[in-house]
């Protein structure tokens, strides 16, 4: 798929340029990026090519920015309301960038036109589905989970999930962001383009990318196999992850149905023979309830509590 164009259009050059700046180095959204601080210069780049994305300052008057032909139109305005007569394509400009960037996908997603506009995916084969899981409490499988995820990152594009009821927002995880709910949210929409929003949605520990836990339990108990196993092959199907690593509680419902579809399962276990007699049951459990697929998959990893 060839590149698009997106250009910014600014009267304070320096915003725009660090805005530019930014989405350069989002590998993974496949536009030319351009800066100008004149309409006219805009005018003179769609007489070369076509604009498919413009983001104009409010400043400039409307009657100018609406001769100028671009495929989607998005204002940059001083104020976080929306303005009428704007076709509601307007973006805060003094907010996060990639809470910029956020509202043009989600905005222009909302069309239904995801048609690969923004999503180049680069990943080099099939992904690799991690779940770690143990029947142990306290078992340190979050902190595993992380580690694992961050040395997987070093080397590949990974993605940690925390399927957790309390996954400890504030813990191992910051206070704000996306959590895994806006991600279920997106992947049940019609326009079924999960793998160009997760881009904006996903927080960063070094390399390794990551979605917060939901924050309140009810709403991972009562999510469906379907549901879960839809979102993983929109990921796989559509994003730049090699690497999926699914932190997945016993409390889940049809919790052996998604342990199935892992790669691989790691499962951490502590010393103490208490830990290993649970890990014992869990899998004779696994045998009797028809799951050996499961338990063949299992990798043990002792962890000193």
């Amino acid at each position: 798929m060839s590149s698009r164009n997106l250009v910014i259009c600014d009267r304070e050059e320096r915003y725009a340029a660090a805005f530019a700046s930014f989405l350069m180095k989002k590998t993974e959204l496949a536009f030319q990026v351009q800066v100008c601080s004149r309409l006219a210069q805009v005018e003179a780049i769609r007489q070369e090519n076509p604009i498919d994305i413009l983001l104009v300052g409010s400043s400039y008057p409307e009657e100018e920015w609406r001769r100028i032909q671009a495929g989607h139109v998005f204002i940059l305005t001083e104020s976080g309301k929306k303005t009428e007569g704007l076709d509601g394509n307007t973006v805060y400009r003094y907010q996060s960038a990639e809470a910029i960037l956020s509202e043009i996908v989600c905005k222009y997603s909302e069309k239904g036109e995801n048609e690969e506009l923004f999503f180049r995916t680069v990943k080099s084969g099939d992904m690799q589905i991690i779940g770690i899981f143990s029947p142990m409490h306290r078992s340190g499988k979050t902190s595993y989970g992380l580690e694992l995820g961050q040395q997987m990152a070093a080397s590949n594009n990974a993605l940690y999930l925390n399927m957790e009821i309390y996954g400890g927002i504030g813990g191992h995880f910051p206070e704000g962001g996306h959590t895994l709910e806006d991600a279920l949210y997106y992947s049940r929409q019609e326009s079924k383009n999960l793998g160009m929003i997760l881009t904006t949605l996903v927080g960063h520990m070094g390399q390794l990318d990551y979605l917060l836990p939901v924050r309140v339990s009810e709403d991972i108990k009562s999510v469906e196999l379907a549901d879960w196993l839809d979102m993983i092959h929109q990921i796989a199907e559509q994003s730049i992850y090699d690497v999926l690593i699914l932190d997945i509680d016993e409390g889940l419902r049809d919790v052996y149905g998604l342990l199935r579809i892992c790669t691989e399962i790691h499962v951490p276990v502590a010393e103490d023979a208490s830990a290993k007699a649970k890990l014992l049951q869990f899998e004779e459990e696994l045998h009797l309830l028809g799951y050996d697929d499961v338990r063949r998959k299992m990798v043990k990893k002792e962890l000193k509590i």
